[in-house]
């Protein structure tokens, strides 16, 4: 790999109209060449009617990450899948991919993908959303063959997650891991979504103290970009294994 130039560029289409803790934990995982190329969404609130007011902007972000050299192009924010809910989602993707001509993904699919590459099916799950969303993500889990054994939350809107303090969350993330975690040993892997989050630290502790998978938006969308680019490039450089066992494997 040219260690000059950017040798895998993935585009990445957030939420909202700026860019902070995504690029943030992206670059502390991702191998060093990798780059995050954002554009963003409005996305008001935690709705199917905020998604729906969002889909001609999701296409006009499509048409211009498709204009730069990006590899791929995937979807933030778990929120927007699970609203639309698996099958509408997958035909977006599709769509999304006809019209770039770009492998076109989403944080969802990613941890889904991840958890079968890793041979889970059964997990615990730990957000900050409210429970119509938590409802809708375990059913889109439920979906694609993905058991949710236990949940655990702390339920905000958008407006209060956008301004919540990073180490608060950092603290949230072990505080309702641990819990979750604890009551469901059968649970083989942990999920944590949400790219607000700043639960990246939250991770190795986690695992160590559990020997199970934690998973966050941004360790399942680049090792599935990962993954992906090494299946023609051999060479391709892996990410430090220290943030976590979905980048390991």
């Amino acid at each position: 790999m040219n260690p000059i130039a950017p040798w895998l560029q993935l585009g990445y289409i957030i939420p909202h109209r700026y860019t902070d803790l995504d690029a943030y934990q992206f670059y502390r995982v991702a191998p060093e060449g990798m780059m995050l190329v954002t554009t963003g969404l409005d996305l008001a609130e935690y709705t199917l009617a905020s998604v729906e007011n969002q889909m001609p902007a999701f296409f006009s972000c499509l048409d211009l990450l498709a204009r730069k050299p990006v590899d791929r192009i995937a979807l933030s924010g778990v929120p927007v899948a699970a609203a639309l809910g698996r099958e509408r989602t997958l035909r977006l993707l599709a769509d999304a991919s006809e019209r770039t001509g770009l492998v076109c993904d989403t944080d969802l699919e990613a941890h889904i993908d991840t958890l079968k590459h890793l041979g889970i099916r059964q997990i615990a799950l730990v957000t900050r959303w409210s429970e119509a969303v938590n409802t809708a993500l375990i059913a889109y889990l439920k979906a694609a063959g993905i058991e949710v054994l236990a949940h655990r939350s702390r339920g905000r809107s958008l407006l209060q997650n956008k301004g919540a303090n990073a180490l608060a969350d950092h603290e949230l993330a072990l505080e309702l891991g641990r819990d979750v975690l604890q009551a469901t040993p059968k649970a083989e892997a942990l999920l944590m979504p949400g790219g607000l989050w700043f639960a990246i630290h939250a991770v190795p502790i986690l695992e160590a103290e559990f020997n199970k998978p934690v998973l966050l938006n941004i360790l399942s969308t680049t090792s599935n970009a990962l993954r992906a680019h090494a299946k023609t490039s051999p060479n391709t450089p892996r990410a430090e294994a220290r943030w976590g066992m979905v980048l390991a494997s």
